[in-house]
């Protein structure tokens, strides 16, 4: 175990992605000073952080110079991102940002993030890069009769560009597609159902970013009404094995990337790539994928991670820190 404590700056503490990035940190066997820090004063992950400071929101003015004295204040030697909000204020701001201080933040590349922020802009990218045998027939324009003609009068409406399952709404009728259609505007995007909530995959892949990979985890999931893993097993399927290889090649993730996919037939289709670390981080940890330790691995130590999954399963299931006043 290395000698040094290492300062580790955790945000969005009070979310499931921040507050399963200090679980996982948790589980490892180094030395660490965990800071948090959340918008809301009372957020939940506090509790199992060494300390805690509150933050302005990230689409504040106040935001990146927060970040940037936080972390020389501290002397944190690496940064997780608990919401996506401060990951893209950070990408779509990095000539703002000291580099010295960038580089200690846990980002991908940021033309993967672009690029996966709009789903119908990654669809015509895995065209562009002849994996449209991954692509999920969609369309941004026409009508619920031409589009009911090519896929059944049941397929889905979401905005191109949402986290989380948030806004996605699956269609039957004309009227059910009309109100959606308007409510989303410019961000409409329809697109085919495909296979079943019963076949949906969550793969956590750890990217080198030329191309190459060190380690993967899949697991079959079922989605909360959150959008967040709800319950997993770990699986090994080739054909998952085979799609995540190539995106890795076609897209070059740097670090942390989770792929979401449906299976139809003997394929695998892509719901969405998200250049991040996964809700369901902590339970990759506990079952030998530990995205925070392989992250300190390979950028603090310059090591290549190994990880080890071991065969299981998680559920999740909704507890509380209770205190007296």
């Amino acid at each position: 175990m290395p000698d040094k404590t290492l300062n580790i700056l955790v945000t969005g503490v009070g979310a499931i992605i921040g507050y399963g990035v200090i679980r996982s940190l948790r589980m490892t066997d180094r030395r660490l000073n965990i800071i948090g820090t959340d918008i809301y004063e009372d957020a939940v992950g506090q509790a199992w952080c060494d300390e805690f400071v509150q933050a302005p929101y990230a689409v504040s003015d106040e935001y990146l110079g927060f970040l940037s004295d936080l972390i020389l204040k501290r002397d944190v030697d690496l940064a997780f991102f608990g919401t996506e909000q401060e990951i893209q204020r950070c990408t779509s701001c990095q000539g703002d940002i000291d580099p010295m201080i960038y580089q200690r933040l846990v980002l991908n590349d940021p033309r993967l993030l672009e690029l996966s922020n709009d789903k119908w802009v990654t669809r015509e990218a895995l065209i562009a890069r002849g994996l449209e045998h991954l692509a999920i027939p969609s369309v941004i324009d026409g009508s619920y009769r031409s589009i009911s003609a090519s896929w059944g009068d049941t397929f889905l409406l979401k905005p191109r560009r949402s986290y989380a399952s948030k806004g996605m709404h699956v269609v039957h009728d004309e009227s059910e597609f009309t109100f959606y259609k308007e409510r989303m505007g410019s961000q409409f995007m329809a697109q085919k159902l495909v296979g079943d909530a019963e076949h949906e995959y969550t793969v956590g892949v750890f990217g080198l970013g030329d191309g190459t990979h060190a380690g993967m985890i899949q697991m079959q999931r079922k989605l909360s009404q959150e959008g967040a893993t709800a319950k997993a097993k770990v699986v090994f399927e080739d054909g998952l094995s085979n799609a995540v290889s190539e995106l890795c090649r076609a897209f070059s993730p740097k670090g942390p990337t989770n792929m979401q996919f449906r299976k139809e037939g003997d394929g695998f289709l892509l719901l969405e790539i998200n250049p991040r670390i996964s809700s369901s981080t902590s339970i990759r940890a506990a079952l030998g994928y530990n995205e925070a330790e392989m992250c300190l691995e390979h950028l603090l130590e310059g090591k290549m991670p190994h990880p080890s999954v071991k065969a299981g399963s998680a559920l999740r299931f909704i507890d509380e820190i209770v205190t007296s006043a």
